[in-house]
């Protein structure tokens, strides 16, 4: 059987459970939160002045801009089941790209130059580095197990498409502890903490994904 008509026959094979499939997949990675959230709880807990902190734009804007990683990366994982994944999927992350310059230029327009290595620099960053991986473990886990049920063009891409689901998970979480709300040690130390989920990711892509 020629490539072409093997990707074919799967894609016909699924077409009917695509949808839910990919519904699986977002209720398996939100089961998979309740772990880690109970982890959130034990371990770091909501910051105390979570009230205050809803009244300010910068701790709006971080909350707004992780839930927007998950569900880019919610798409970008169900793209990656398929055989025929669209040829440039990493695209679908483009918003949040965006997003987190637009917020990195305007928190060095209005904060004030002697500031921003402290905003750079917070308080948490070692702790960020730590617990955004931790709090990513289970999401991670769950969306390698449904990408297994699939036929991804790409085990490793697929991996990685699992590993920003999972880092974005984390962050989402982490992001209702951290006292440090500057868009800039948003953008610094949570990329930073999801760099090694999305490598586990890849790894675990290329040995489990494979087919």
């Amino acid at each position: 059987m020629k490539t072409e008509d093997l990707l074919e026959a799967l894609v016909a094979d699924r077409a009917t459970g695509r949808r839910p499939l990919g519904r699986t997949l977002v209720l398996a990675v939100a089961a998979s939160v309740v772990i880690s959230l109970v982890l959130f709880l034990i371990e770091l807990g909501v910051r105390p002045d979570i009230g205050a902190a809803l009244a300010t734009w910068r701790f709006d804007l971080k909350i707004a801009v992780v839930l927007l990683a998950v569900a880019l990366a919610v798409s970008f994982c169900q793209d990656a089941l398929r055989p025929d994944a669209s040829p440039h999927p990493l695209r679908r992350l483009a918003p949040l790209l965006a997003v987190v310059l637009t917020a990195v230029a305007v928190e060095l327009v209005l904060a004030p130059l002697s500031s921003w290595g402290t905003r750079l620099v917070g308080s948490n960053a070692l702790v960020c580095l730590v617990m955004i991986p931790l709090l990513s473990l289970a999401p991670l886990a769950a969306a390698v197990t449904m990408l297994r049920r699939g036929a991804p063009a790409s085990p490793v891409l697929a991996g990685v498409a699992a590993g920003v689901l999972g880092a974005a998970c984390g962050a989402a979480l982490y992001a209702f502890h951290c006292v440090d709300d500057s868009p800039l040690f948003v953008a610094v130390w949570y990329s930073l903490g999801a760099l090694p989920v999305v490598a586990l990711g890849a790894f675990a892509g290329h040995r489990l994904l494979r087919w």
